[in-house]
C-alpha cells in the first residue's frame, strides 16, 4: 500500500528552525498524530560489521525529555552510553535490528537499510501514529511518515534512535576487536581509517568486512584505495557508500538480522 507522505503532512503545524530538539514530535502529537517514531541507522558507512538501525518512540510528556539528547555522533561514547540507558528505561517503545555483514554482500546495502527500517519499526511493541526518518524517504512505513533532512539533529526521537544504533553497533564491533584483534574494530568500529586501510592491506580482510565494498574487494586482492573516512568525523556516518557493488537480487524481503523489542 503506497501513503503519499504529503496527504497526511500537517498543515499549518510546521515546526519553527529554533523551536527546540522536541519541536517535531510536539507539533506531530498536537496534530493528532501521535505516537511519533524515530528511526535511524549505524554503520552505513563502514566496510566491515553489521549494518544496526533502531527505531524509538520516546515519552510525550515534558517528564519524559533527556537532558543533554543530541546526535549520536556529538556525543563523546560515555554520553552515549548514560543515554543509551536512559532511553531504553524510559522509552515506551524501542526497537534495535541488526543485520549481518553476509545480509548486506548478499543483497546490497541500501535494500538492506529500507527494510531494516521498516523491520524495525514493526519490531515495535506499539503502533506509531507518524514516523520521522533521518534524510529520505522510506516507502512501505506502517504509518504516515516525513523524511528529516539531519533529522539526528533536529528531530529527539531520531536522535535517540541514533544513539541506540551507535551504542548497540559499538559493542558489536567491540566483541569482534576480541576476535580480530590486528584490525583494530574497538577504535575505528569498520570504518575506513588510515590504520584500518593499513591491517586490510596487510593482513587482507576477515569474516566480518563487507566483500561487497570495492575497497575491500581490492584489498583481497593486494590493491588497496588510498581515500579514506576517519572514524568519529562529521562526515562518518554520512559518508558514500559507492564503494557498494551493484547486486542482480530479488526485492529485499527476508529476514535479515535481530529484533530486540522493550
Amino acid at each position: 500500500m503506497h501513503i503519499d507522505v504529503r496527504a497526511h503532512r500537517p498543515r499549518g503545524l510546521t515546526p519553527r528552525r529554533d523551536a527546540g530538539l522536541y519541536a517535531y514530535e510536539r507539533v506531530l502529537e498536537r496534530a493528532g498524530l501521535g505516537p511519533v517514531a524515530g528511526v535511524d541507522e549505524a554503520g552505513r558507512g563502514a566496510c566491515a560489521g553489521p549494518l544496526v538501525v533502531a527505531a524509538v518512540v520516546l515519552p510525550p510528556s515534558r517528564r519524559g525529555r533527556l537532558e543533554g539528547l543530541a546526535d549520536s555522533k556529538l556525543l563523546t561514547a560515555a554520553r552515549r552510553e548514560r543515554l543509551y540507558a536512559e532511553i531504553t528505561k524510559t522509552a515506551p517503545a524501542w526497537c534495535a535490528l541488526v543485520i549481518s555483514r553476509e545480509e548486506i554482500d548478499r543483497v546490497g546495502l541500501h535494500r538492506c537499510n529500507i527494510a531494516g527500517m521498516r523491520r524495525a519499526l514493526a519490531g515495535l511493541n506499539l503502533m506509531p501514529g507518524y514516523v520521522l526518518t533521518d534524510g529520505f524517504r522510506v516507502p512501505g512505513l506502517v504509518a504516515p511518515g516525513l523524511p528529516v533532512p539531519k533529522g539526528d539533529r533536529v528531530a529527539a526521537c531520531v536522535a535517540a534512535a541514533s544513539i541506540v544504533a551507535k551504542v548497540t553497533r559499538d559493542r558489536i564491533m567491540i566483541d569482534l576487536h576480541e576476535q580480530y584483534p590486528e584490525y583494530g574494530f574497538a577504535v575505528h568500529k569498520g570504518y575506513v581509517t588510515r590504520a584500518h586501510t593499513a591491517a586490510l592491506l596487510e593482513h587482507g580482510p576477515c569474516p566480518e568486512h563487507r566483500r561487497s565494498f570495492v575497497n575491500v574487494a581490492r584489498a583481497a586482492n593486494g590493491e588497496i584505495e588510498e581515500t579514506c573516512v576517519v572514524a568519529g568525523s562529521a562526515e562518518e556516518e554520512d559518508a558514500p557508500v559507492t564503494g557498494e557493488v551493484e547486486w542482480d537480487a530479488s526485492e529485499y524481503e527476508g529476514t535479515a538480522g535481530r529484533a530486540d523489542v522493550a
